[in-house]
């Protein structure tokens, strides 16, 4: 029959069995709980007690305790000027190793990542021998002046320095992975050709093709700038998170209102930085 009519016989293919969707269902409830469960039951600490029951005077006494303003204006300023500086420092070098000196992209990536191998504990600790002892030596020069002035607690100059040698690492995958995606050296040599200058071909060619990993590499550092205790505080400086310290003394439930707060905030901050780089993408 399918001789006579030219038609060939239709052959029903078995549909494959659908992947069984409740294991996904089951691993997203059981991360909630592992995640939302204690968050939940930090909450209700801060907010309840026996004798008064539901109050948020925790919280009022957080957000009026003394410091609390000036802490956190000081940590997000830390933040953005580290994110710009090291930015700044990273991308250009990373470029430059890539078109002109591809044989030292080992040693860039070894220079980078040495960081993780040492202990913030001896960072800080040298770091500060070193202030000190340039204090003494440079004391007859004009740049005692210049250490004097990165040292200022109004906005401390030497924690950003800090804070971009310890996210050196972390921006530096996020930025490596982000070229990797793409052909810089095409970009690079198509936008010469068309006379482009270098500032144009960085800040117009280059950085939007990497939203996606700048916005990784300000994520990371952000977080680690509002998390970080153990330089700001060893060095005498006060940013949120020794602030946060400072302030909950031996209050237990004023301390874990300090916690939840600065997680929120944390998760408020990097939803903005998404939102902006995800409207610059869609422009």
């Amino acid at each position: 029959m399918a001789a006579l009519t030219g038609l060939e016989p239709v052959v029903a293919v078995p549909k494959a069995p659908a992947r069984p969707r409740v294991w996904r269902g089951v691993v997203f409830l059981l991360s909630a709980a592992y995640f939302l469960i204690p968050l939940g039951a930090s909450l209700w600490y801060t907010v309840y007690t026996p004798t008064e029951g539901v109050s948020l005077s925790a919280y009022g006494e957080l957000l009026t305790a003394e410091g609390f303003a000036r802490s956190l204006l000081l940590s997000l300023a830390l933040a953005v000027a580290t994110i710009v500086l090291v930015l700044l420092l990273s991308l250009p070098a990373m470029l430059a190793v890539r078109l002109f000196a591809p044989r030292l992209r080992p040693v860039m990536e070894v220079l980078c990542t040495l960081p993780l191998v040492v202990p913030p504990i001896t960072f800080v600790a040298g770091l500060g021998t070193s202030l000190r002892v340039g204090t003494d030596v440079l004391a007859p020069t004009p740049l005692w002046g210049t250490i004097i002035a990165v040292q200022d607690p109004g906005f401390p100059v030497v924690l950003v320095l800090a804070y971009v040698v310890l996210v050196l690492p972390f921006v530096y995958r996020s930025l490596d992975a982000g070229l990797r995606t793409m052909d810089v050296r095409t970009l690079v040599e198509a936008a010469r050709n068309l006379g482009a200058s270098w500032p144009y071909v960085l800040f117009r060619v280059v950085v939007p093709n990497l939203r996606s990993a700048l916005a990784s590499a300000s994520f990371l550092t952000l977080a680690l700038v509002l998390g970080e205790y153990t330089v700001a505080s060893l060095l005498g400086y006060e940013p949120f998170a020794v602030w946060i310290v400072t302030a909950s003394g031996s209050k237990g439930q004023l301390s874990v209102a300090v916690s939840i707060l600065s997680l929120l905030l944390i998760w408020l901050l990097l939803l903005a930085v998404s939102t902006v780089f995800g409207r610059e993408k869609q422009k």
